[in-house]
């Protein structure tokens, strides 16, 4: 009980450190794009948000280390459960880690409004359904299982150098996000979009429930199967007597 206490609370440390952090991406893209006298939603910007966005999720993979493993997706926590590559987690430990990642999320959301200056709060809005509840279920859903299969290949089956594989998945990562921006933002990571939901008052919300929580898990859980079923793992070999 108290290791699950303790993953609970360095997962709601960090999630709150990563909803706190991940807007100011958006600023800096502008800054840098206006210096280098580019627009910000070209091809040049969205390689410098893949560049900014590949030195946010180190720097967090480093500080999620020192936490003991945390993390600051429900997603992908539980898409590395679906694969079996967490042994330590358990359905338990998810049902006391996703609560304490949620509450994270409300307070990283928070904390950032306080300081953001007004000329860039256009970046602290948060994820937003464009789409009826079950299209956005759907979308958000296949944008998730997009997303964890892209971490699985390129954890498992991609370049061996760390910092090569989290440039692939920033890449994958914006990518997304541009395709998904008219549909549900997209999220991908039920904690941040309820963090938001909460500061924005439909936290409550069936909405919130099904396209934000249902959708991404759903799709997390079935990356983790079909790369299970495409990429088997390699069976032992057995000992000669």
């Amino acid at each position: 009980m108290g290791s699950m206490i303790k993953a609970a609370l360095g997962d709601a440390i960090l999630t709150s450190m990563w909803v706190f952090s991940a807007p100011s991406m958006g600023v800096f893209t502008t800054i840098i794009a206006s210096f280098l006298g580019v627009q910000a939603r070209s091809l040049t910007g969205l390689f410098i948000t893949t560049i900014l966005a590949t030195s946010f999720v180190l720097t967090f993979s480093l500080i999620g280390k020192l936490l003991g493993g945390a993390s600051f997706n429900p997603s992908t926590t539980a898409s590395f459960n679906a694969a079996g590559l967490s042994p330590g987690t358990s359905l338990i430990s998810m049902a006391v880690r996703f609560p304490a990642q949620a509450a994270g999320g409300v307070g990283g959301a928070k904390a950032i409004l306080q300081v953001m200056p007004s000329k860039f709060k256009h970046f602290v809005k948060g994820p937003s359904l464009k789409v009826d509840v079950k299209s956005g279920a759907v979308a958000e859903g296949l944008f998730t299982f997009s997303l964890c299969f892209a971490l699985l290949w390129i954890l498992l089956r991609g370049p061996k150098n760390p910092i090569v594989q989290i440039w692939l998945l920033s890449v994958a990562t914006v990518g997304l996000v541009v395709v998904g921006g008219g549909y549900t933002g997209p999220s991908m990571n039920p904690a941040n979009a309820f963090g938001w939901a909460y500061v924005n008052n439909w936290h409550n919300s069936w909405e919130l429930f099904f396209v934000y929580w249902i959708g991404p898990l759903v799709g997390a859980i079935l990356a983790a199967r079909v790369f299970k079923v495409l990429f088997p793992p390699p069976e032992p070999k057995e000992k000669k007597a």
